[in-house]
């Protein structure tokens, strides 16, 4: 399963917590998991409220006294409780994260640090809550929209600060974020932490078939919705994307007999596709374009095979992401014999139908037939019938 951020409206610890229930997370689940931590005096409020036309659960911890607390403290009291082993390192991983920010900020080593706020009993259980709850719920992995920051200035701990707070602004580097006319800290750094931490990445929805839907409230009524929005449901991968390495060579005084001796090599060597181009260099002067397609991997392997067989005297190398369809390889049964079919699909829908070229050449020239009707035939058979046995392979 798969999660969806939408942080329309900024997004808090108890926004996360409040929005996990919201979408199916059981209360006397999470508070027996919190009871682990052993922490005392507090007490979690949940209730129902409206913003807006938006109904959503707003989450309150609240606590008789409290005391500061550094991330030794934080990580002893998570290790010293019987959580679930993955629980407590994404707890400390999210805390390890807080306190490097809150270190940059104010300068001050991790070891003597004390956070303000987000040392508190209720940030604590906020964190730990969250991580739980996605736990629990069978949150693989979470995505999230670009994060709406609010403006203006926070009283807090360390005084009067601009919003987004230094600690924020810190923890949400290189995560894409934009401000409204809000004068309100929509993004607090307990929020910040979580999503910056867990977040597999940063946009619009992913391709997913969403199942719940949950809405966790902050704590002031504001001009828009105060929410945080979370869609949970299963991810539907409509293409399998990679990324490969592209070496390009201009030849321009090369036998081209050549061409079918080094794309023999090539391919041998790892090569995942070698194509030539009709260019004109300079002057007009008629040459080939050679492109190779490899993986990072086989760089070092192409290289050697380009400098020893073509007469170029360098290359140029750049990255390229690519999306392909998924493809399988079946074997269908046609009244010539049987054939192998490539097929691509992007998601549940089938888009391309390839019958193998050398399975239909053979079987056309075997029943003295054109080449033409094999193929149609094959795609005609496709899907494979039942009695054959199916052959998948990845390619």
């Amino acid at each position: 399963m798969i999660a969806y951020f939408d942080c329309f409206s900024g997004i808090s610890g108890n926004m996360v917590l409040g929005a996990l229930i919201d979408a199916g997370l059981r209360v006397d689940y999470l508070k027996k998991e919190i009871k682990k931590l052993k922490l005392k005096d507090y007490k979690i409020k949940i209730s129902k409220v409206t913003m807006g036309h938006l109904v959503g659960t707003h989450v309150a911890v609240q606590v008789k006294s409290d005391v500061k607390r550094g991330l030794k403290d934080i990580t002893s009291i998570i290790n010293k409780s019987s959580l679930d082993k993955t629980v407590k390192e994404e707890s400390i991983r999210i805390f390890k994260r807080l306190a490097q920010a809150e270190s940059r900020v104010h300068n001050i080593p991790e070891s003597r640090l004390h956070f303000h706020e987000v040392g508190d009993t209720d940030s604590i259980i906020d964190i730990v809550g969250a991580v739980i709850g996605l736990k629990k719920l069978g949150v693989e992995k979470i995505y999230c929209s670009p994060v709406h920051l609010g403006r203006g200035f926070v009283k807090c701990g360390a005084g009067i600060l601009p919003v987004p707070a230094p600690a924020t602004m810190e923890l949400l580097k290189g995560v894409p974020v934009y401000g409204r006319d809000i004068e309100y800290e929509l993004v607090t750094p307990t929020g910040a932490a979580i999503i910056s931490t867990l977040s597999a990445g940063f946009g619009d929805i992913p391709p997913m078939k969403y199942e719940a839907i949950g809405y966790g409230a902050g704590s002031s009524q504001l001009e828009i919705p105060n929410m945080l929005r979370v869609m949970l449901g299963s991810p539907q991968k409509l293409y399998a994307e990679d990324t490969v390495k592209v070496i390009e060579a201009n030849i321009d005084d090369m036998n081209p007999q050549v061409y079918d001796y080094l794309m023999e090599r090539l391919f041998k060597e790892g090569a995942l596709d070698v194509f030539l181009t009709q260019i004109l260099m300079k002057k007009n002067r008629p040459a080939v374009l050679l492109s190779v397609l490899c993986k990072a991997c086989d760089t070092d392997r192409i290289l050697p095979v380009i400098f020893d067989e073509t007469t170029t005297l360098g290359v140029r190398i750049y990255e390229a992401h690519r999306k392909k369809l998924f493809r399988k390889i079946n074997t269908v049964k046609t009244k010539y014999g049987n054939v192998r079919v490539k097929t691509g699909s992007s998601g549940n829908d089938l888009k391309n139908i390839a019958p193998e070229y050398e399975d239909c050449r053979k079987l056309a020239l075997k029943n003295k037939v054109s080449i033409k009707e094999v193929f149609l035939e094959a795609k005609r058979s496709y899907p494979p019938s039942q009695k054959i046995t199916r052959k998948y392979r990845d390619i």
